[in-house]
């Protein structure tokens, strides 16, 4: 039994150490984390938004409260990203209002006061005294004290700007004040009449990428390039795809994120031809080809890759056949993330190539005209998804993809990912899948950024070629 013992602890004490010497390694490429977001671009953020507003307006933003899990273990806790994007709070329960007074807009957010007991359980608050001195914020409250101030911001407001549905209570004293009709509203006209959703205002906002923002965001990037990496380093036949995930996230951790931006997929063999595969428990074996989708979250930003390799380090002939097209088609629709390119140019030109790349397989019989159609084409048999969407404080980003029913425009400071792929699942009844491709799941994404001249491919630290692939899968670095 001691001997037992003591070979077990010798080999937890040789993974910890083989991890160790991982991290630190892949470390080594990463480069400082960057400043964070000043106060001076939160008020300039806070300034933008009011410039939109009328003098009788309040702007209301709520955080949502933290959700149970079970008995008094809370899910882990994120705010919303609209109060991160104007304030940078990130305590729950809290409430922003920016109202205006004699010609100036004041911004004041309702925190958690400071409370030793629960501070000694649960950790140190900021306060209210913290609030005002460490954030761009003119007043702050006690949100025990928030109900009876904020309904004098009402009285005083004409229009209220508030996205309704993250606290009830404050939905609540706002449709009650909308729909009181007492002595004042009818000798004043004082009191709000309406509600407007200011979720499309602060969108617009949100969708072009200040300097700072995107160096939260490439670092987000180059950690998540290199947990990628430290994975194809880590492949060999026979390991779990949740060891894969604890590669990845723990380096995450490791590296000073807060840790995934969305739950990571990591199929492998037929798993890699499911979109949104989830569950991560099935063994991965030789010859199959793994699909790893997996970004960290720095300060709010996100970052999203996926790269797909070989778990023996070696691409077979037909993996390198699907795995080709999809990278060629990749590389296109990159090209096409310039200014006054259509968002939809990069989609229009993957599915371009991946459909040329599968008539000259023989995969697809049809026209390259026939292949494209939406309705009837072959090409969604095998690319059911698009290829781009916007990132940012949230994975998929907030903002209109076709204002007045037409493709937006890029424009420099936008952000967005590129993801082709071709998924051929020989389990599917919906579809005859060609034996030689049977299982074979490839999906290549990076976060490209629009600038004045070239795309800036942010997680360009990733390899992705099939040369380089093979190169470091199942080597130490």
């Amino acid at each position: 039994m001691a001997t037992n013992c003591i070979d077990f602890n010798a080999i937890i004490e040789y993974c910890r150490t083989l991890g160790l010497i991982m991290n630190e390694a892949a470390m080594r490429h990463i480069g400082p984390e960057p400043v964070a977001i000043s106060l001076d671009e939160f008020k300039a953020r806070q300034d933008r938004i009011t410039s939109q507003l009328r003098p009788n307006d309040l702007l209301i933003l709520c955080s949502a409260e933290e959700a149970t899990h079970s008995n008094d273990v809370h899910y882990p806790y994120r705010t919303m990203s609209d109060m991160l994007y104007f304030t940078g709070w990130l305590e729950p329960e809290a409430v922003f209002t920016l109202r205006c007074v004699e010609g100036s807009w004041i911004s004041t957010l309702f925190v958690q006061p400071k409370d030793t007991l629960k501070e000694i359980w649960e950790g140190r608050r900021p306060g209210i005294e913290g609030a005002v001195a460490d954030w761009a914020i003119d007043e702050a409250h006690s949100v025990d004290d928030m109900h009876q101030i904020l309904s004098s911001y009402v009285d005083e407001s004409h229009r209220i700007l508030m996205r309704t549905g993250v606290r009830s209570d404050v939905d609540d004293l706002i449709r009650l004040a909308i729909d009181r009709r007492d002595r004042a509203r009818q000798h004043f006209g004082t009191g709000p009449v309406s509600l407007e959703d200011p979720s499309a205002r602060i969108a617009e906002l949100r969708l072009r990428k200040s300097n700072a923002e995107i160096e939260q965001m490439r670092f987000a990037s180059d950690v998540s390039s290199y947990a990628h990496i430290a994975a194809m380093r880590h492949s060999k036949p026979g390991r779990m795809e949740y060891q894969f995930q604890s590669t990845i996230e723990g380096f995450f951790v490791y590296a000073g994120t807060s840790g995934w931006a969305y739950p990571s997929i990591v199929g492998c063999g037929d798993n890699a031809t499911v979109l949104h595969y989830k569950v991560n428990d099935d063994v991965c074996e030789d010859g199959e080809v793994i699909l790893i989708d997996a970004g960290a979250e720095y300060r709010g930003y996100a970052a999203d890759i996926t790269r797909s390799w070989p778990i023996n380090g070696k691409f077979t002939e037909p993996q390198k056949e699907i795995y080709q097209i999809v990278l060629d088609a990749q590389l296109a629709a990159i090209d096409c993330c310039r200014v006054g390119q259509p968002y939809t140019a990069p989609h229009e030109a993957a599915r371009k190539v991946l459909a040329e790349g599968l008539i000259r397989l023989g995969i697809i019989e049809q026209t390259l005209e026939q292949a494209l159609d939406p309705e009837n084409g072959e090409l969604r048999k095998w690319y059911m998804h698009n290829t781009s969407h916007w990132i940012g404080l949230d994975v998929h980003d907030v903002g209109i993809y076709k204002p007045n029913g037409e493709p937006r425009l890029l424009e420099e400071g936008m952000c967005l990912t590129v993801e082709p792929g071709l998924y051929f699942g020989a389990w599917r009844p919906d579809v005859e899948c060609p034996e030689r491709y049977a299982n074979i799941g490839i999906r290549i994404e990076d976060d490209v950024l629009v600038t004045s001249g070239e795309p800036d491919v942010l997680t360009s630290a990733c390899p992705k070629t099939i040369e380089e692939i093979e190169a470091i899968t199942g080597k130490a670095f």
